[in-house]
């Protein structure tokens, strides 16, 4: 997620852990010993949370180490290996290589390009949208319907990004209704897939 303004770390591994701290993967914010409970709560396994969070640290230090207003523009979401990018840029060729340092990560199975090409992202924009991913996460969360922890969810310029796993088309649908209620939402996009009876 698109952060202006905040105070960017001295060097890359700072940097990979300050946006694990400031994105929606839960697993890489609790550390590894917690990815393992968050695991098993969620429909990934615990291999598939550590190499997600693996994975993730990998790309943010890459776009960091390339480019610092590039990390600042851009966010990261993994689920099983795939890679959700969201965010704001100025240029065409900003939007190109975060997809191209993105595939450089070993795991990467998938690169899901929804980074924006726009100048008119401000920081009344970026309010709104982290009102709007709160306001989502929180719907999420109190839907007993909706197994919460399967969805990851981004917002930029009021449009609603997410990826994750759903349980079956109800649940998926439901949550979509959800992000469509929220005041200031203009289109919701979502990148989840639809849990496999097998996987039971």
């Amino acid at each position: 997620m698109p952060l202006p303004g905040r105070t960017l770390p001295l060097i890359p591994l700072l940097a990979a852990a300050a946006g694990l701290a400031l994105s929606g993967c839960t697993s890489a914010v609790l550390g590894g010993g917690a990815a393992v409970g968050v695991a098993a709560a969620q429909e990934r396994s615990v291999g598939a949370a550590v190499d997600d969070t693996v994975i993730y640290t990998d790309i943010t230090a890459r776009i960091f180490a390339k480019n610092v207003d590039l990390f600042s523009a851009v966010g990261v979401e993994v689920v099983e290996g795939r890679v959700l990018l969201t965010g704001s840029v100025k240029r065409p060729e900003d939007r190109v290589e975060a997809v191209r340092l993105a595939w450089q990560v070993k795991g990467v199975r998938e690169v899901i390009n929804e980074i924006q090409v726009s100048d008119t992202s401000s920081l009344s924009n970026f309010a709104r949208d982290s009102w709007i991913s709160a306001q989502l996460r929180s719907k999420l969360l109190l839907d007993k319907q909706i197994e919460s922890l399967n969805y990851n969810v981004e917002t930029v310029n009021g449009i609603v990004y997410m990826i994750g796993i759903a349980q079956n088309e109800a649940e998926l649908k439901r949550a979509t209704n959800l992000a469509r209620t929220i005041p200031h939402v203009r289109e919701v996009v979502s990148h989840v897939r639809i849990k496999n009876p097998r996987e039971d």
